[in-house]
C-alpha cells in the first residue's frame, strides 16, 4: 500500500475515532479539533517511515518521542499528545483492532513548573503613577491598583469586594476567597490613604444617584467584571511604558515577589495569598533572587 494510501486509511480511522469519542464524552469542537490535530501529526510521521498508524509498536512511540526531545518540542505538547493517543488506542482495544496498547508502560515527560512572570518594583510604581487622577474613573483604578499591590488580592476578589468587608480603622480587608476560606489581609498606609481619598470624593460621582455595596463600581454603578479591569491595567501599562505582558495576576505575583525579597516569611506570604498549601506558594523562592543572594552573602562565610 502506497504511503498515500496509508495515510488516508489513517484519517478514516482517526474521524472514526473522533466521532465514536464524541458520542460518548460530548467532547466541543477546540477538543476534537486538537486530538484530530496530535494524531494526524503523529500518523504523518509514522507513514514517513512506512508505519500505518494502526501498526504502531512501543519502539515507534518510543522513537518519536526521542525525535520529539532531539526537536525540543515542549513537554506540555507531548504530554497532551500522550493523552490523546492513549485514549485513542483504549478505543482500538476495545474494538479489537490492536490487541496490545502501545503507550501502556510510557510515562509522560515531567513538566517543569513555570515561573510566574512578576514586575520590578519600578515597573509598579510606574503603573501606579499611570493614571490621570482628574478623572475619577482612572482614580478608581488608582486606588484599585494600590490596593491589589498592596495586598496581593486574586482579581475576583478585588472586584467583588463590598464596602462592609473593608475596615480603614484597622486597615484590613477581609476577603472570601477560594473554597470559601476566609482570611484577613493589611492593607498598608499607602493603599489606606488612596482609599480613603477614594471614598471620600470618587466613589460618589461613579455611584451617582445608584445604591449599592460594591467598593469599585464601573461606570454604571456596577460590579465590575474581571475582564474590563484586566482591559484597564493594560492601558495603564502602555501609558507606563510597560512592555512586558501584564495581568491583573502579575501585580499578584509581583506582591508576593517583593514581600519575599524584603525579607518575608513564607508561611506568611502563603497566609496573605490565601494558599492552601505551602507549596504553592514555594515558586516564588525561585523568582525571589535579590533575597537570596544577600542572604547567602550575608550568612555564608565566603558570601
Amino acid at each position: 500500500m502506497s504511503v498515500k494510501k496509508v495515510f488516508e486509511a489513517d484519517q478514516r480511522l482517526i474521524e472514526t475515532y473522533l466521532d465514536a469519542v464524541w458520542m460518548e464524552k460530548g467532547l466541543s469542537e477546540n477538543t476534537l479539533s486538537s486530538y484530530r490535530r496530535d494524531l494526524t501529526q503523529f500518523a504523518a510521521w509514522l507513514n514517513e517511515r512506512g508505519v500505518a498508524l494502526i501498526d504502531c509498536r512501543r519502539e515507534e512511540l518510543q522513537q518519536h518521542l526521542s525525535w520529539r526531545f532531539k526537536e525540543k518540542l515542549k513537554a506540555s505538547s507531548t504530554s497532551r499528545m500522550l493523552s490523546c493517543l492513549r485514549g485513542f488506542c483504549r478505543y482500538l482495544i476495545r474494538e479489537e483492532l490492536i490487541k496490545e496498547d502501545p503507550v501502556l508502560l510510557i510515562e509522560s515527560p515531567k513538566k517543569g513548573r513555570s515561573l510566574p512572570k512578576t514586575l520590578t518594583e519600578q515597573d509598579v510604581v510606574d503603573l501606579l503613577e499611570a493614571p490621570e487622577l482628574n478623572d475619577p474613573v482612572q482614580f478608581r483604578d488608582r486606588a484599585m491598583l494600590e490596593v491589589l499591590y498592596a495586598t496581593g488580592l486574586r482579581v475576583s476578589e478585588l472586584v467583588g469586594l463590598q464596602l462592609h468587608e473593608i475596615n480603614l480603622n484597622q486597615g484590613v480587608i477581609r476577603v472570601m476567597g477560594k473554597g470559601g476560606k476566609e482570611r484577613l489581609v493589611p492593607l498598608g498606609e499607602e493603599a489606606i490613604g488612596w482609599l480613603l481619598q477614594y471614598l471620600r470624593d470618587v466613589r460618589p460621582q461613579l455611584m451617582g444617584e445608584q445604591v449599592g455595596d460594591v467598593l469599585f463600581p464601573s461606570r454604571r454603578a456596577q460590579q465590575m467584571t474581571r475582564q474590563t479591569f484586566w482591559h484597564r491595567i493594560k492601558r495603564h501599562a502602555l501609558v507606563a511604558g510597560i512592555e512586558k505582558p501584564i495581568s491583573p495576576h502579575v501585580l499578584r505575583h509581583a506582591f508576593a515577589t517583593h514581600l519575599l525579597n524584603h525579607g518575608a516569611d513564607l508561611r506568611v506570604v502563603q497566609m496573605l495569598l490565601g494558599h492552601s498549601d505551602l507549596s504553592t506558594t514555594q515558586i516564588y523562592t525561585h523568582v525571589a533572587q535579590h533575597r537570596l543572594q544577600s542572604m547567602h552573602q550575608q550568612h555564608h562565610p565566603r558570601g
